[in-house]
């Protein structure tokens, strides 16, 4: 969930479904305005190498840890930011159908396939650059930290960075976790360790910002769920106080934090698939968060 296009609140172009009710059939929105498939020579591409991907990873069974899959954190975040420039449209035409949505999810996931295979043979726990886990970090950061450089300079050329909404949503997002966290791992969500973290951050930060956007920056949510929870907070009599954007961030930290708590025995009895599961749920939460963060100070 979560999610900003640079249209405003009334730009919303929805995907949709129909649905039947008493009083007769409607059109209920299923898909992000945001979400379509790259023209088919890239798709197909894309196809081809995610399915290479996912046959070398398979071959070479690379290690799935707790500390592997916190590693993915700088991955995700730079998913978002990789979106983001696109937004903006940023890219040479060449490449850019590679960073819409769906399509940068694609990409980012081969380039971390890859490099997680390739370090199949090292140590799957510690932070030094001779592991798994510091080598997935290292190499996420420089991505992450190349897409920030690369929006800094195009906010630069086109003379609007404002950091100022993008630092309250982190500094807020941050502070939210610290507090989440000191409550639930005195449960069994404790046993996520470091995966429990990045999940309750990444849906902190999803939240924040996404409160923050629709209520400060006056940008418009892409996903349908998203938008609904927005209005109903939208419809409460506090709006006009605080508001609407506060009942989303709630939704997603009691999410997340009732997510790492019933993972508990999940991570327990199946270490790698729960671990795996977490990171999944943590990439729809931090790419989206990224997403807003970098798009805030584009804006």
């Amino acid at each position: 969930m979560g999610g900003f296009g640079a249209s405003d609140k009334k730009g919303f172009r929805s995907t949709t479904t129909l649905s039947i009710h008493g009083d007769g059939i409607s059109v209920v929105p299923l898909l992000p305005t945001d979400f379509g498939l790259p023209p088919l020579p890239y798709a197909l591409a894309l196809a081809a190498f995610a399915a290479a991907t996912a046959a070398v990873w398979y071959r070479r069974r690379p290690p799935v840890t707790e500390a592997t899959v916190a590693a993915l954190a700088p991955w995700m975040a730079a998913g978002g930011g990789l979106y983001a420039l696109y937004q903006i449209t940023a890219y040479p035409g060449a490449i850019a159908p590679l960073f819409g949505s769906p399509a940068v999810y694609v990409t980012v996931g081969i380039l971390v396939g890859l490099v997680w295979a390739g370090v199949a043979d090292r140590p799957a726990e510690g932070w030094s650059l001779t592991t798994a886990p510091g080598v997935l970090v290292a190499c996420g950061s420089v991505l992450l930290a190349s897409v920030l450089v690369a929006a800094a300079s195009v906010g630069v050329g086109r003379g609007s960075v404002t950091l100022l909404w993008s630092g309250v949503s982190i500094v807020g997002a941050v502070v939210l976790t610290g507090a989440v966290w000191a409550g639930v791992r005195r449960t069994d969500a404790g046993t996520t360790g470091l995966v429990g973290v990045v999940v309750v951050f990444a849906h902190a930060l999803d939240g924040v910002s996404t409160a923050i956007g629709y209520d400060l920056v006056g940008v418009g949510e892409q996903t349908p769920l998203s938008r609904i929870i927005l209005e109903i907070g939208g419809s409460l009599p506090t709006a006009e106080l605080i508001g609407a954007g506060w009942l989303f961030a709630l939704v997603k930290l009691a999410l997340a934090a009732g997510i790492v708590y019933f993972f508990a025995d999940y991570v327990r009895e199946a270490p790698a698939e729960g671990y795996l599961l977490l990171g999944v749920i943590a990439a729809v939460g931090l790419g989206p968060g990224a997403h807003n963060v970098v798009l805030f100070a584009l804006l």
